[in-house]
């Protein structure tokens, strides 16, 4: 029997991921893309910062009198600049191409794998559920384009009960596979292991009974945070049911009970106080900035007294240096993130505050990633005599505050 079509026994859930093979081709490809994605992220992008330092900055400073002051100004110095269009070439062709070395292996497991997330839905066998709602508008912020360059976005359904997106936005196809096969990447991503970690210890006394993770996609930072708080009841929500379906497809696969809902975060219909903790990841700079204030404020809304709501995010332009600030807000214009300049623009306490947590509660800091982080250094990060890694390279930056007793 093909692997596209494997099926399920009785309480037995595959795993989603077990259908996705690439041909040595396929493999080739996505490998070669995800090298010269993270070749343009992690050396090109300096390099453009020598060549502004260079060029740049002192034809900006001969046309003005004076130095740039912040990163809008550094993108209008090097606009014209070639290897800084070289850059955005490279950049922007490997970001396209990304979802592209990945389609073709989805496309040719689809039928096994809605098959699995359908037989996920009847077994249920680790508890949980699934709601979904299909006249659900999904917001303009949303629709209107392509995030991130992927076809399709997060949203987009081909078929009936389809869960191609999911599969093919999440994490599990990766460049860095064996020839021919997929990579089994952790179940637990490394945001909310290490957010759930600083939560420990951070406030020692706090034992929340559900989790509320904003924009989950598939739940991959949602499912860590049971490691840290075993009790704890997971629920995760999205505008994009096909990422809700694969997501729920893993969670059964992996004897863990997620409540997963279409729902626009920003009017849920739980009730008030419902949740002890709230997270999220790589979500707000997604969103408008009058949407991103009426999600924090239902974020208030659905916390209980003493809850906690901790989001993993880009820093903020205060956080950062002007070329970091420029070289951070170029998914602006290149990227399908037309909010992203406009978020990070913020200030996230100001932003907690106006949605009516206590300014005094509320916290900015980047924790260290556990995953790769000398643990045994972590108690000399809690007391402020190391810092954690910069955002993306070791450490994260995370924002939030806590609901008044």
């Amino acid at each position: 029997m093909p692997d596209s079509m494997i099926p399920s026994s009785a309480g037995q859930i595959p795993d989603i991921d077990s259908l996705l093979h690439q041909t040595h081709d396929e493999h080739a490809r996505t490998r070669a893309v995800a090298v010269l994605h993270n070749h343009a992220l992690m050396n090109l992008r300096f390099q453009v910062r020598d060549v502004f330092e260079k060029n740049g900055a002192p034809e900006f400073e001969k046309k003005h009198g004076r130095a740039v002051k912040d990163g809008r100004e550094i993108a209008e110095a090097m606009e014209d600049n070639q290897f800084f269009r070289f850059y955005s070439a490279i950049r922007y062709n490997a970001q396209e191409m990304g979802p592209l070395s990945r389609q073709s292996a989805v496309e040719r497991a689809l039928p096994g794998m809605i098959e699995i997330a359908r037989e996920a839905v009847r077994q249920n066998p680790a508890g949980g559920s699934l709601r979904l709602n299909p006249d659900l508008e999904i917001p303009r912020y949303v629709s209107a384009l392509d995030v991130h360059l992927a076809p399709g976005c997060y949203y987009s359904e081909f078929t009936e009960d389809d869960v191609a997106q999911g599969a093919l936005l999440g994490a599990t196809l990766s460049g860095t596979a064996g020839a021919g096969r997929v990579n089994r990447v952790r179940n637990f991503a490394g945001i909310g292991e290490s957010i759930g970690y600083w939560l420990t210890q951070k406030y020692p006394d706090f034992r929340p009974l559900r989790v509320l993770d904003l924009g989950t996609q598939s739940g991959n930072n949602l499912f860590a945070y049971r490691n840290h708080f075993p009790e704890i009841e997971l629920y995760g929500i999205d505008v994009g049911a096909p990422c809700l379906r694969y997501g729920y497809a893993k969670a059964q696969a992996m004897g863990i009970p997620v409540h997963f809902s279409q729902q626009n975060a920003e009017a849920t219909d739980f009730p008030d106080g419902y949740f002890d903790l709230i997270v999220s990841s790589f979500f707000f700079h997604e969103i408008s900035l009058p949407g991103t204030k009426r999600i924090l404020k239902e974020c208030h809304r659905l916390l209980s007294p003493g809850g906690i709501m901790a989001n993993m995010e880009l820093p903020p332009h205060k956080a950062c240096d002007p070329f970091l600030n420029f070289a951070f807000d170029w998914d602006t214009k290149n990227n399908n993130e037309p909010f992203y300049a406009t978020y990070r623009a913020q200030d996230p306490t100001e932003l907690c505050a106006e949605a009516g947590f206590p300014k005094d509660a509320a916290f900015e800091l980047r924790v260290p990633d556990i995953t790769s982080f000398d643990m045994q250094k972590y108690p000399e990060f809690l007391s402020g005599k190391l810092e954690a890694p910069p955002h993306g390279r070791g450490g994260w930056f995370i924002f939030g505050s806590r609901k008044a007793a």
